[in-house]
C-alpha cells in the first residue's frame, strides 16, 4: 500500500505517533500534524487518499477541518479519531461529511486499520461508478449527436430517429418493482440526498434512549420517522405508544396519558391504565405536541425529569421508562414567545432535533413516491401498475403540494381510479374533474369511489362486461375479474336493465 498517502491530524502526541508507526509498518504513507492548521496546509500539499482527524484541537478543531475537506473538489474520506463521546458531536461530524467516528483509546489499532480499509473500498467504488456514469454520458452525447447528424443528411432514417425518440420516451417512465431503501426503513421511501442524510441521523440516534423532536409541515412523513427511531432502538420488543395531542379534547388528555383511578371523576367506572404506562421499558411518540395544554406540559416535564406520574384521582406514584419521540408543524420557538409552550419542556425534548424537509425541497423524490402509492392502492383494486407517464411525474414535481406526502398520496389515489391503462397518468379524470363525465365526491373512501366509478362505467355500457367497448375493456380489466369485484363491491344490476 505504499502509494497510499494518509493525513493524521493529532494534536496529543502520545496519540499521533504509535498509530502514524503502526499504518507505516503496514505499507502506508503516512503524513503528521500536530493541529488543525498545519493539518490543512499539509493536505493542500500532499492531497492525501483519506484523513484521521481528532476533533479537540486548539485553533482550528477538527469540526473545521472536516468542512475544509469535504467543501474541496472529489474529497476524500474523512474519519473522526476522537475522546469525545458525545452524541452530538458524532451527527455534527456526520454531517459535515465524516465518513466514520471511531471513540478513543484505541486499544487495539486493527480497527483503524480496518475502518480504513473499509474507507478507501468505498471511495474506489464510488470513483469508479463515477467515472462509469461520465463514460456513459459521453456515450450518450456523442450518440444523439450521430443520430441529430444523421436526420439532417438522411431524410430516410426518420423512422430509426423515431423510434429512438419513443426509446427515450420509455426511459423517462418510471418504472420499479421495489421501493424501499436499502435502510429497511419501513415505509420512508426517497433516495434524495436530503432523506438520507435524515435516515443517517435516525441511525445514530436510535440507539440511545435520548428524547427526540422531529419538526416539520403537515404531511412530510414524521410519524414514519419515529417509528423507525424505535424500531432501529434497543426498546423496540417493547410497544411504539402514540398520541396525537391534537385530537384529544382538553378534559380527557390528562387522563389518556397518565390513566386514571376509579371514580376520579364523573363516567370513571373503572381504573385506567394511560399512554405512559402502556409504554413502560418503550418508546412514546407524542405528535402536535404543541397542542398540549399547559397545564399537562409541567406534568410532562416531570415524567421526562424523574420517569414518575399519578393517575387522575389517584396518590401513588407510579415509575415509568419511557422513551420520548415528540413531533410537531409549529414553531415551538414562537409559541414560547406567546406563552402557549413551556421553555424548560421545549429544551428538554429537543435534545435531538430531526428537521424533515417539504417535498418541494425533495423532489427528485416524487416519482419514487408516487410509484409507490400507485402499486400500493392499485393492488387493493386489482390493478398492476408498471409504470408513470413522464409527463405526469414532470406535473406532479411542478405543482403545489402544500400537503407534501400525504397530498401527494391523495392525487395518486384518485388517478388509480380513473386510470385505464398499465401507465398511471392524471391527465384525463383526476387532473381535470370538470372534464369527465364522472367526478367523484369529496370525502369518499377509496372503496366507495371504486364502486362509484365501476356502477358509472357498468350503467354507461348498459351493464355489457365483456366485449369491444364493454366495461371490463374500459376498466382495463379481465372479466372475471370485473365480476369478483361487482359481487365483492354489493353492486345489483336495476331492474330495467335487460
Amino acid at each position: 500500500m505504499s502509494d497510499i498517502k494518509l493525513l493524521l491530524i493529532d494534536d496529543d502526541e502520545a496519540v499521533r505517533k504509535p498509530i502514524a508507526l503502526f499504518l507505516k509498518k503496514r505499507g502506508f504513507e503516512v503524513m503528521e500534524a500536530e493541529n488543525g492548521k498545519t493539518g490543512i496546509e499539509r493536505y493542500k500539499k500532499i492531497k492525501p487518499d483519506l484523513i484521521l482527524v481528532d476533533l479537540r484541537m486548539p485553533e482550528i478543531d477538527g469540526m473545521d477541518v472536516i468542512s475544509f475537506v469535504c467543501s474541496q473538489p472529489e474529497h476524500k474520506p474523512v474519519i473522526v479519531v476522537s475522546g469525545t463521546g458525545d452524541l452530538t458531536d458524532a451527527i455534527e461530524a456526520v454531517r459535515r461529511g465524516a465518513w466514520d467516528y471511531i471513540l478513543k483509546p484505541v486499544t487495539d489499532f486493527n480497527l483503524i486499520l480496518y475502518r480504513i480499509t473499509k474507507a478507501l473500498e468505498r471511495q474506489k467504488l464510488l470513483e469508479e461508478n463515477k467515472a462509469y456514469q461520465e463514460d456513459l454520458e459521453e456515450m450518450v452525447e456523442q450518440r444523439t449527436a450521430e443520430l441529430n447528424d444523421a436526420y439532417q443528411e438522411l431524410s430516410a432514417l426518420n423512422t430509426e430517429l423515431e423510434r429512438l425518440k419513443n426509446r427515450l420516451q420509455d426511459e423517462n417512465i418510471y418504472l420499479q418493482e421495489e421501493i424501499k431503501l436499502v435502510h429497511n426503513f419501513e415505509e420512508i421511501i426517497g433516495e434524495s440526498p436530503a432523506i438520507k442524510s435524515i435516515l443517517k441521523e435516525v441511525e445514530l440516534v436510535a440507539p440511545s434512549d435520548t428524547s427526540v423532536l422531529i419538526l416539520g409541515e403537515t404531511g412530510t412523513g414524521k410519524e414514519l420517522i419515529a417509528r423507525a427511531v424505535h424500531n432501529l432502538s434497543n426498546r423496540q420488543d417493547r410497544p411504539l405508544v402514540k398520541v396525537n395531542c391534537a385530537a384529544l379534547p382538553s378534559t380527557l388528555i390528562e387522563s389518556e396519558l397518565f390513566g386514571h383511578e376509579k371514580g376520579a371523576f364523573t363516567g370513571a367506572t373503572n381504573k385506567r391504565i394511560g399512554r405512559f404506562e402502556l409504554a413502560d421499558k418503550g418508546t412514546i411518540f407524542l405528535d402536535e405536541i404543541s397542542e398540549l395544554p399547559l397545564d399537562l406540559q409541567s406534568k410532562l416535564l416531570r415524567v421526562l425529569q424523574e420517569g414518575e406520574l399519578e393517575r387522575v384521582g389517584g396518590e401513588d406514584t407510579i415509575k415509568v421508562d419511557v422513551r420520548v419521540i415528540a413531533a410537531t408543524n409549529r414553531d415551538l420557538k414562537q409559541a414560547i414567545k406567546q406563552n402557549t409552550f413551556r421553555e424548560d419542556l421545549y429544551y428538554r425534548l429537543n435534545v435531538i432535533p430531526i428537521h424533515l424537509p417539504p417535498l418541494r425541497e425533495r423532489k427528485e423524490d416524487i416519482p419514487l413516491l408516487a410509484m409507490y402509492f400507485a402499486k400500493k392502492y392499485g393492488k387493493k383494486i386489482g390493478k398492476d401498475f408498471q409504470a408513470i407517464a413522464a409527463s405526469t411525474l414532470e406535473r406532479l414535481k411542478n405543482i403545489e403540494l402544500p400537503g407534501n406526502i400525504r397530498e401527494l398520496e391523495n392525487i395518486i389515489e384518485r388517478a388509480v381510479i380513473f386510470s385505464k391503462t398499465p401507465t398511471l397518468s392524471i391527465e384525463s379524470g383526476v387532473a381535470h374533474p370538470g372534464k369527465s363525465p364522472y367526478t367523484p365526491r369529496d370525502g369518499q373512501t377509496l372503496e366507495e369511489m371504486e364502486r362509484n366509478y365501476i356502477l358509472h362505467i357498468l350503467n354507461k355500457t348498459k351493464w355489457r362486461i365483456e366485449g369491444t367497448s364493454g366495461a371490463a375493456e374500459i376498466l382495463n380489466l379481465h372479466p372475471n375479474t370485473l365480476r369478483s369485484r361487482i359481487k365483492k363491491l354489493k353492486i345489483s344490476k336495476p331492474a330495467q336493465v335487460n
